[in-house]
């Protein structure tokens, strides 16, 4: 196994290619691991890797000018998910002969922005169900896939046949829904509202009833509880009833009062007019 150094990059094989960009050559050097690249400088419009023992495609370095990424023939099986954000301008990439096996794998290629080339055989991920529908409605900019050019027809059957994945990922890649300042103060009332009890001003005549409810008190504790609700001049909702049964009461003793006040009238008035009537009779027998 060789180590991918900065002095392995200068000693290797660099030149302008058939299309006029300037190529590294790292082919064949046994490379397991992608490290140190950010020693070219970013003066490179393609790195070929192709030939070595490389498990991941990740460590990639910002490489602002490579185009174009050859790295068949290695032993891949994962690409770092955020790679697109350091190969921006990445349009060809050639994984041929690797071992990616699940579609999801190949995910993280849809982070590179403008990849337009991709060639992914003699993988296991060939061999899968609607694997090239599925790699095209993944890679929405994807104009060549295994050396075949991707149709219209065929993006909107990918399209089709993955719509209802597609909806998922959006409503997943969707951000939590902030809750606006406005919103915060009714949960928070409604919340204080359901926990806090309600108190109410009580009237002159609750405040009656509340000082009746001590004096017919059984216990020491509700006695203190009704002086309290009568100093702080609130009346807790359970004891608002007080009120409704002291008037029910009095209601209940009118009568009797009436009754009774109206009996001593008549015994006054019997008795006022039996005494005139003596005194009447007494001035007649004088006279």
């Amino acid at each position: 196994m060789v180590r991918l150094t900065a002095d392995l990059i200068w000693k290797s094989p660099h030149f302008f290619n058939p299309v006029k960009e300037r190529e590294l050559d790292l082919r064949g050097n046994k490379i397991a691991v992608i490290e140190n690249l950010g020693a070219t400088e970013d003066q490179f419009d393609t790195i070929d890797l192709s030939d070595n023992e490389i498990v991941k495609l990740e460590n990639v370095p910002y490489l602002n000018r490579l185009g174009t990424l050859i790295i068949n023939n290695n032993r891949i099986t994962r690409i770092n998910p955020s790679i697109g954000e350091f190969l921006p301008k990445l349009h060809t990439l050639v994984l041929t002969n690797n071992r990616i096996v699940n579609l999801v794998e190949i995910d993280p290629l849809a982070s590179i922005p403008k990849l337009q080339y991709l060639s992914l055989l003699d993988n296991n991920i060939t061999k899968k169900p609607n694997y090239r529908l599925y790699v095209i409605n993944k890679l929405k900019s994807l104009r060549v896939l295994d050396f075949k050019k991707v149709k219209n027809k065929e993006r909107l059957e990918a399209k089709s046949l993955f719509a209802l994945e597609d909806v998922m990922d959006e409503i997943q890649r969707l951000p939590p829904k902030p809750v606006s300042p406005a919103e915060t103060p009714k949960v928070s009332e409604a919340a204080e509202e359901q926990q806090t009890p309600k108190v109410v001003a009580p009237t002159p005549e609750q405040i009656t009833a509340i000082k009746a409810a001590i004096v017919n008190s059984q216990t020491l504790e509700e006695v203190a509880r009704l002086e309290k609700a009568l100093k702080s001049g609130q009346l807790p909702a359970d004891i608002k009833g007080l009120n409704d049964n002291i008037l029910l009461d009095n209601v209940t003793e009118k009568p009797e009062d009436m009754i009774h006040d109206d009996r001593g009238q008549a015994d006054g008035e019997s008795n006022g007019t039996q005494e005139h009537t003596n005194t009447d009779s007494t001035s007649m027998e004088q006279d």
